[in-house]
């Protein structure tokens, strides 16, 4: 940034009485005008580390947070944020658990353009080698061969129509590992909860008992045997899976057309199925459409439960969107949590995306989240989702549903039972494409921009009047993106 720009802002905060003694940090706002991001005085900056830590203790497990977090010093200056850690093996693996979120916090609080750095501090290895979490560190890290993600848990997952029989299935599986469903299959597209149900599954059984499990992406065990076959190493290889007591592998299709790998994975599944150790997989397939599978393979696939997890409906979109947002601290306007739940449909992940960058926007801003702030920061991701639907699928849809001709929808008549759907399909094609007032009044039998601008307001009105109404155009809304 320019000395000008600090200039300006400095004085800005000076005007409002900031002492010589804090720390401001700087940035641009929108208009690309200097804002200040944060202020700090020194005794401030002391308890930025506390509040992040008071947010990771609220979200993860008790013995994770004793055994990751609080062994950490950490303190602020003008570099950022610099955490002590013991050695380079724990710095491995809380990066690996918890760095996202620590960096995501570091710049909620103390702006865009801060960084976290990592210092390798020995002194901190006695401490935590007699720190009283010791036990619970041995009996759930020490067990785990891979990164289980400690955020992924079963009373965080929201069930709904789509995914409850995998919840269930995952749930059975977390009881009665190697007993219920071996192996089980869970299959699915991106971002519908694979990954955080099987994550749920192996931190229910790390918290509960001493069970060794070892979880891989395909891609991973892929790379780890050419690795093994390239050292001569093949047996090690072999012994480091079988004799775990739960093998979990993301996104299995991976393996597909890779005869070596599809081999060896074979062999570990026979040594491990026969002795009663749990089979987790996931995949973007059923087994019966992984192209270039050893029949075998998709046989002993088929041998559990494979199970499918559909996109999510409306009400657990909301209810997913609720629960995050509960998680964040932040009250979502009805009408915002409407506008992402009704246009970003088949991917949770994107649905999580554009809340966390309406947050990030909101905190860095100031501005309060209501729905013009949400169409303005979430714009590309709004216009990605709704590329699809044209005016004529509206129009047909709308009619349909409410049992008139179709030409109707661009006739001059003012009868309620033509006008409303009407109405009704002007709003839709507002809230659902890019088109202009004038330019969706044209495809209604050229209306002008202040009747769609009536029928609009009018149908907005009544959504926020009747609660009936509100979730009839839930539902007709759904309808459109089917």
């Amino acid at each position: 940034m320019s000395s000008r720009l600090k200039r300006v802002a400095h004085d800005k905060y000076h005007r409002n009485g900031v002492k010589e003694s804090s720390r401001i940090i700087y940035g641009l706002d929108e208009a690309g005008q200097a804002c200040t991001i944060l202020t700090m005085t020194t005794t401030e900056t002391e308890s930025y580390w506390d509040k992040i830590k008071d947010a990771l203790m609220d979200e993860i497990p008790a013995s994770r947070f004793d055994a990751w977090i609080r062994p950490l010093t950490a303190h602020c200056d003008d570099n950022g944020l610099t955490i002590k850690v013991p050695n380079r093996f724990f710095l491995d693996g809380l990066k690996a658990s918890y760095g996202k979120r620590m960096t995501e916090l570091t710049a909620s609080l103390l702006g865009k353009e801060t960084t976290i750095i990592y210092d390798v501090d020995t002194n901190l290895a006695a401490a935590e080698e007699t720190s009283q979490p010791k036990s619970e560190v041995v009996k759930t890290e020490s067990n785990v061969d891979g990164y289980i993600d400690p955020r992924f848990t079963f009373e965080n997952f929201v069930v709904g129509s789509g995914n409850e029989f995998c919840h269930a299935a995952s749930r059975a599986v977390a009881d009665k590992p190697g007993e219920s469903y071996n192996p089980l299959y869970l299959y699915g597209g991106v971002g519908l909860g694979k990954t955080h149900l099987i994550n749920a599954v192996a931190n229910e059984l790390l918290s509960k008992n001493n069970t060794r499990i070892a979880y891989r992406t395909g891609e991973r065990f892929t790379n780890e045997l050419i690795q093994a076959i390239r050292n001569g190493s093949t047996d090690a290889f072999r012994n480091q899976y079988r004799k775990v007591d739960v093998l979990i592998i993301d996104d299995i299709q991976f393996i597909a057309g890779k005869d070596r790998t599809q081999e060896e994975f074979f062999h570990t599944f026979n040594a491990l199925y026969e002795v009663k150790k749990q089979i987790i997989l996931t995949s973007d397939r059923s087994p019966r459409d992984l192209t270039n599978l050893m029949e075998r393979l998709r046989s002993r696939f088929n041998w559990g439960l494979v199970a499918d997890i559909q996109p999510p409906d409306l009400e657990t979109r909301l209810a997913i969107l609720s629960s995050k947002a509960e998680l964040a601290g932040i009250q979502l306007d009805k009408d915002v949590a409407h506008l992402l739940a009704s246009r970003i449909t088949n991917n949770v992940r994107e649905l999580e995306g554009a809340l966390t960058r309406l947050t990030a926007h909101s905190t860095l801003t100031g501005r309060t989240i209501d729905i013009a702030f949400a169409r303005h920061v979430l714009r590309d991701l709004l216009h990605e989702e709704v590329r699809a639907i044209s005016v004529e699928d509206i129009q047909k849809k709308v009619a349909s549903y409410f049992n008139i001709n179709i030409r109707e929808m661009s006739s001059s008549k003012r009868s309620r039972t033509i006008a409303f759907p009407r109405q009704i399909a002007m709003y839709a094609t507002k809230e659902l494409t890019s088109l202009s007032l004038p330019e969706i009044g044209s495809r209604f039998g050229g209306k002008d921009h202040t009747t769609v601008l009536y029928a609009v307001r009018k149908i907005d009105a009544k959504r926020k009047d009747s609660d009936d109404f509100d979730e009839e155009m839930d539902r007709i809304m759904a309808l459109l993106k089917q």
